[in-house]
């Protein structure tokens, strides 16, 4: 599922847990995978972007 992300924020770590911020939602962990380096948020459609420095 590829929503419009409404946000698209940086992280350093692969490991991520996302709760909606004001929208809220039930807290998922997400893990990006390297390849793609994004994941995107199935229930706000936050997209998360990994750092090209990140371990």
């Amino acid at each position: 599922m590829n929503m419009k992300p409404f946000e698209t924020i940086e992280v350093d770590k692969a490991e991520i847990a996302c709760d909606g911020g004001k929208l809220g939602h039930p807290r998922v962990f997400l893990h990006i995978d390297h390849t793609s380096g994004t994941i995107q948020c199935p229930y706000c459609s936050r997209l998360y972007v990994l750092k090209k420095d990140a371990a």
